[in-house]
C-alpha cells in the first residue's frame, strides 16, 4: 500500500514593504493596528521608530523598510502596523512591524512554496525560509526571528520593560 504525502496547508498574513509582498505565519502574527502616534525613544536601534501603548503595554515598533535596507516608511492611509510574537529560548517578544499595506490572509500549501534563491554571501537573506508562488506572483515567506540579531532583541525586549 503506498502511503500519499499529506502537504500541510499553513495560513500566513501577506503584506506589502515597497513593491514587494511579503508572508508570515498568522500563529505569529496577534493583531493588525492602524496606525498611530509612535513615540520616539532616545537612542534607540537606528530601526526602530519608537513605542506605543498597546492595552497598557509598551510595544516597539521598527521600520520593517528600514530594517530591510530601504528607505524609510513613508505614511499613507494603507500603512499599518503588525504586532507579531517573536520566540527566542522559550521568551516571547511582541513587536510592531511597520508595513506598507496589509495585503490578506492566504491560505498557502507548502508544496507552494520553494526554497528561497542563493543570491551570493554578500545579500544576507536567511530570514527568507521560501518563495510562494501565487497565481501570477512571489510571496517572500518571513522567518520573522532571523530578521534580529541577538543583541537586537535584547535592545527591543528593554525598550518594552516599563508598562505605560
Amino acid at each position: 500500500m503506498e502511503l500519499k504525502k499529506i502537504s500541510k496547508i499553513n495560513s500566513y498574513l501577506t503584506f506589502k514593504i515597497g513593491d514587494e509582498e511579503f508572508g508570515a505565519n498568522v500563529n505569529n502574527v496577534l493583531n493588525i493596528l492602524e496606525l498611530q502616534e509612535i513615540t520616539k525613544v532616545p537612542k534607540a536601534p537606528y530601526y526602530m521608530k519608537g513605542i506605543i501603548n498597546l492595552r497598557g503595554k509598551v510595544l516597539s515598533v521598527i521600520d520593517t523598510r528600514i530594517k530591510f535596507e530601504m528607505s524609510p516608511t513613508e505614511f499613507t492611509d494603507d500603512t499599518c502596523i503588525v504586532v507579531v510574537d517573536l520566540v527566542k529560548e522559550d521568551e516571547v517578544i511582541h513587536i510592531g512591524a511597520l508595513v506598507d499595506s496589509v495585503v490578506a490572509v492566504r491560505e498557502i500549501d507548502e508544496n507552494q512554496i520553494n526554497p528561497s534563491p542563493s543570491i551570493g554571501n554578500n545579500y544576507k537573506s536567511e530570514f527568507i525560509t521560501g518563495l510562494a508562488k501565487v497565481d501570477d506572483s512571489f510571496i517572500m515567506i518571513l522567518d520573522l526571528i532571523k530578521l534580529f540579531t541577538g543583541e537586537e532583541l535584547n535592545e527591543l525586549k528593554n525598550s518594552q520593560k516599563h508598562d505605560k
